[in-house]
């Protein structure tokens, strides 16, 4: 368990913040496996959840999240606050998972 606390909201009922580090972010860049891929196509002529790439995009995210408290640990913060998330597509392959949010000094009221 990090020691970085992540949040998504801006202020934290209960706690105040004493320093403003900046911005910190983490990503995770995936690949597909093409069985997956095939299993993934099978189960779209089905319908239902594509458990493959959940599972992927879940994995993804955590990387993500861990770099960004790496990085906002590195800085000397025990907090990142605004925390939000973006993908894209790198290649027909690939894609990004993205985890960003402001590194802060924060301690309770």
């Amino acid at each position: 368990m990090s020691d970085i606390e992540v949040y998504t909201v801006e202020q934290v009922p209960g706690h105040k913040v004493s320093k403003v580090i900046g911005l910190v972010r983490g990503n995770s860049v995936r690949t597909r496996h093409v069985g997956k891929d095939i299993l993934a196509g099978l189960r779209n002529l089905v319908g239902g959840e594509v458990h493959e790439y959940t599972k992927l995009m879940a994995e993804s995210r955590e990387q993500a999240i861990d770099r960004m408290c790496d990085e906002a640990r590195m800085l000397g913060a025990n907090a990142v606050v605004g925390v939000r998330f973006e993908t894209s597509m790198i290649a027909s392959m690939a894609a990004e998972l993205l985890a960003f949010g402001t590194a802060v000094v924060m301690e309770k009221e």
